[in-house]
């Protein structure tokens, strides 16, 4: 029989039922509380130096409880359940020392339609999967001997549990198969980073557009390009898109940035604050994402909302206890770890797209800077909407063509001026991860600083 790795987790209706059983012993000791239940399997196989490395099976469950006590949040987490009491008495030992509760468990809501599981992706064989791998790197292989190639592809499985002393929740199975290569060129002292990867609720069978990408990185990093330093045209590739522009937006949309009076954009919903070409929606119950959900983390029901449409802020993003702080309502926004409190988060992102081809973007600039990828992101005043970032791969473009790669080369800005700058927003996105949709994006102006 084909070894399919991991072991059988629980159906959705189980874990509700193990969370259900946490939270009648807490009910003993309290009146408010909520069993956060997380049952998961994971099988990575790893390729190394070109070939197969390994292949693992990682299996955990766990629970988290938080409580509320004379006003206060006690919370306590723990892998092993065999002892359900332990676990409320350590919750309630917190409850003295927590923060005030601003904000009442949900009850029951009606959560949109939506699985982010297809058993497909539990059903492919290792072996299928190594196959899957050796294919994509004999694929890169074939283009260039001298590509080093290391990644994986990997397939997980999990349930979530959500149960509330109101008789909120919910209970969903979440499935995940990904594929990721990176292939490295070594010359003397001179290294290049390629990095490709994907991920669905599905099975992925094809490794096609994984190599088609890293051929196409080594294709415009073939010769090396310089880079002056001086205000540029920058093209973001998608998945430049999210530590140069989302990273230091989403700080300033924040609920938690709000209630503390740190946002840019307190007093300024309904107002243009960038171009209107751009849209960012927030959507976790969006079809076929991986990170897609029935509700978040609180049991809150998951929604489509836009964060800024066309160009207007049009909301911020909270979990239970900021939207208690700023005399708001939860966005259903509200994500954690098994050993964490919920903060405010944004599941699934989805950067409306534009009509503009890349290759037409790249046309129709004399002279610019595309970046790929970048190393480290986000330093300064984040707050503020300012970013500055290491280019790890990123091209010059002149007369229109991709002259080559650009080295020991920076980009630096401020969101809200740089998105005010548009020259176009691209016309094929794609997903980055499983929260993010986002196509190319062409900027007027960035700074540029390159050192020999």
């Amino acid at each position: 029989m084909p070894h399919r790795g991991g072991v059988a987790i629980a159906s959705p209706e189980q874990a509700r039922a193990a969370a259900e059983r946490i939270l009648e012993t807490a009910l003993r000791s309290v009146g408010d509380a909520e069993v956060f239940y997380v049952e998961s399997s994971s099988v990575p196989a790893r390729f190394e130096a070109n070939a197969v490395k390994g292949v693992d099976a990682n299996d955990s469950a766990g629970a988290a409880l938080r409580v509320i006590k004379d006003g206060r949040v006690g919370f306590s987490s723990a892998s092993n359940l065999a002892d359900p009491q332990a676990l409320v008495d350590a919750a309630l030992e917190t409850a003295p020392f927590g923060a005030e509760a601003r904000f009442e468990f949900p009850p029951a809501q009606t959560c949109p339609d939506v699985s982010p599981y297809d058993p497909s992706a539990g059903e492919t064989t290792l072996e299928e999967m190594v196959a899957l791998g050796e294919r994509a790197v004999a694929e890169i292989r074939a283009y260039s001997s001298d590509v080093r190639v290391e990644g994986g592809v990997g397939k997980s499985d999990s349930v979530i549990a959500i149960v509330n002393s109101r008789g909120g929740g919910a209970a969903y199975r979440r499935s995940r198969f990904q594929i990721g290569f990176e292939g490295t060129v070594i010359r003397g002292e001179d290294m290049l980073f390629t990095v490709e990867s994907r991920s669905g609720v599905a099975a992925i069978s094809d490794p096609s557009p994984i190599v088609a990408s890293i051929i196409r990185q080594l294709e415009w990093a073939k010769e090396t390009a310089d880079a002056e330093t001086k205000t540029m045209p920058v093209i973001l590739m998608p998945t430049a898109v999210r530590s140069i522009i989302l990273a230091p937006l989403l700080a300033g949309l924040n609920g938690r940035a709000v209630f503390r009076g740190t946002s840019p954009l307190i007093g300024r919903l309904g107002e243009r604050v960038v171009d209107e070409r751009f849209t960012l929606l927030n959507d976790p119950a969006a079809s076929g994402a991986p990170n897609a959900r029935p509700a978040d983390d609180e049991g809150v029901a998951s929604r489509r909302f836009p964060l800024i449409e066309r160009g207007i802020a049009s909301a911020f993003f909270y979990d239970l206890q900021t939207a208690g702080l700023a005399d708001a309502e939860s966005t259903g926004s509200g994500e954690r770890g098994l050993g964490s409190l919920p903060e405010p988060g944004t599941s699934v992102l989805l950067v409306e797209e534009g009509e503009a081809a890349l290759d037409d973007l790249i046309a129709d600039i004399d002279e610019a800077l595309i970046v790929e990828r970048l190393l480290g992101a986000g330093q300064g005043n984040l707050l503020g909407g300012d970013f500055n970032a290491n280019v790890l791969l990123g091209y010059k473009v002149e007369r229109g063509k991709v002259a080559g790669r650009v080295k020991n080369t920076m980009v630096s800005g401020n969101v809200y001026r740089a998105l005010s700058d548009l020259i176009a927003v691209g016309g094929e996105g794609r997903w980055v991860g499983g929260g993010l949709y986002a196509p190319p994006i062409a900027f007027g102006g960035m700074a540029v600083a390159s050192k020999e």
